[in-house]
């Protein structure tokens, strides 16, 4: 077990330095074009993945890394230079997670590489969980498969929301009730291969934030996948199903469901992201104070806007120590007995959240124009306190943790 340390080793820093370049010299200078294009921005994706950093490989030394700072750093590295452009390169890693989480070693191998593809024909991946109906209430999922045992084949449908590249995903990874007797714990997650007939993009969403994120609703009617494509497999499923069953009978401990297995490994991760974001809006925030001048003096010379700036710095380092400590315990098997992921995330983005509008108003009118970026990062900090879990879901969890109450 690695020990938590709060300083990155020599190889850690110069893979943030390596991924701060490309953040100040790739995402950055594209980040207005694309926000305002509301497309997913395929040539600086195709860029990330000439250099290695979208790429299996690069994902895969940062999430094994024993310290737990890999991930956490390299997305807040790239979240600092843009929200919308980032969770376009990062987007397929929550797909891939989700099969990390829950697939078999063959299934990691065969389908995490196709998520990606390669610097010459890059590909995305999706990870498709919430419904029209069911956001954060994971239990009231409607997307149902059935499993056709002369075939060998599960046969899904429903429709899924809030997908990120949904639609547009080589491989999307889809959750869906396989026993709605069981509620959260009747849930398995499948893997739906290219060019699968059946698929197909529903509305694709026009956003206040991360605009440069493809988000849509995915359609799956009658869509039939191998029974390979059960991450886990069938044995593993029926195992874990009668187990359920088992419990719920007899009033036992829940059991956690494929879902909710993706987002507690994901949930510092977007922690990281939303300090980033956070920190950005700060730095352009300390800059502007420190070289605008009013009255013949700089405006940080003013108590109300350096303590501003004193608050800020505070809330960020506080919020990335969180994180940090999340990452760390998640990698060492450290079981998050008082809901430390969802703290991570809860403070983080509320912070990213605050800290944004912070720095609008130090800009003052300058910071609710397009001309200063603070404005495009308020927009995207907004989506922190809503995705993989609401702050109010985040509470949710922490105060169920801490009482052993079903509080709801």
């Amino acid at each position: 077990m690695a020990e938590f340390t709060m300083e990155l080793n020599d190889e850690q820093k110069e893979v943030r330095d390596w991924l701060h370049g490309f953040a100040a010299d790739v995402i950055r200078p594209a980040a207005a074009e694309w926000d305002e294009r509301e497309e997913t921005p395929w040539p600086v994706i195709q860029e990330a993945a000439k250099v290695g950093i979208y790429s299996l490989d690069f994902y895969a030394q940062q999430y094994f890394d024993p310290t737990g700072l890999g991930i956490p750093m390299a997305m807040e590295e790239l979240f600092w230079g843009d929200a919308g452009i980032a969770l376009s390169i990062v987007g397929t890693g929550l797909a891939a997670v989700g099969v990390l989480a829950n697939g078999t070693e063959e299934q990691i191998g065969t389908w995490i590489p196709q998520m990606y593809g390669d610097a010459n024909d890059v590909k995305v991946a999706a990870f498709c969980s919430s419904e029209p109906d069911a956001g954060s209430d994971v239990a009231s999922l409607r997307t149902r498969a059935v499993y056709d045992e002369a075939k060998d084949e599960w046969v899904i449908n429903g429709t899924k929301t809030w997908a990120t590249n949904g639609g547009i995903a080589n491989v999307h990874v889809v959750v869906a009730v396989v026993d709605s007797e069981l509620g959260s714990k009747g849930h398995a997650s499948f893997i739906v291969p290219p060019n699968t007939p059946g698929l197909s993009q529903g509305q694709k969403f026009k956003k206040h934030g991360i605009r440069a994120s493809h988000t849509a609703e995915v359609v799956l009617e009658n869509v039939r996948v191998p029974g390979s494509c059960l991450l886990g497999g069938k044995e593993k499923l029926d195992e874990r199903l009668a187990r359920a069953r088992e419990r719920a009978r007899s009033g036992g401990e829940r059991v956690k469901n494929a879902a909710m297995a993706t987002f507690e490994a994901s949930r510092p991760a977007v922690g990281a992201m939303a300090v980033g974001t956070a920190r950005a809006a700060y730095e352009v925030a300390l800059d502007y104070a420190t070289t605008r001048e009013q009255f013949g003096r700089p405006i940080i010379d003013n108590q109300g806007v350096a303590f501003q700036l004193a608050d800020m710095r505070t809330s960020i380092d506080a919020a990335r120590l969180l994180v940090w400590r999340a990452s760390w315990m998640a990698v060492n098997g450290r079981p998050f007995t008082s809901a430390e992921g969802s703290m991570s995330k809860l403070f983080a983005s509320e912070t990213a959240k605050k800290v944004t509008g912070q720095a609008i108003q130090i800009l003052g009118g300058n910071g609710y124009t397009r001309e200063y970026p603070v404005e495009r990062m308020h927009r995207d900090a907004a989506i922190y306190t809503i995705f993989e879990g609401t702050s109010e879901i985040q509470r949710l969890v922490i105060a169920r943790t801490l009482s052993g109450m079903p509080i709801r």
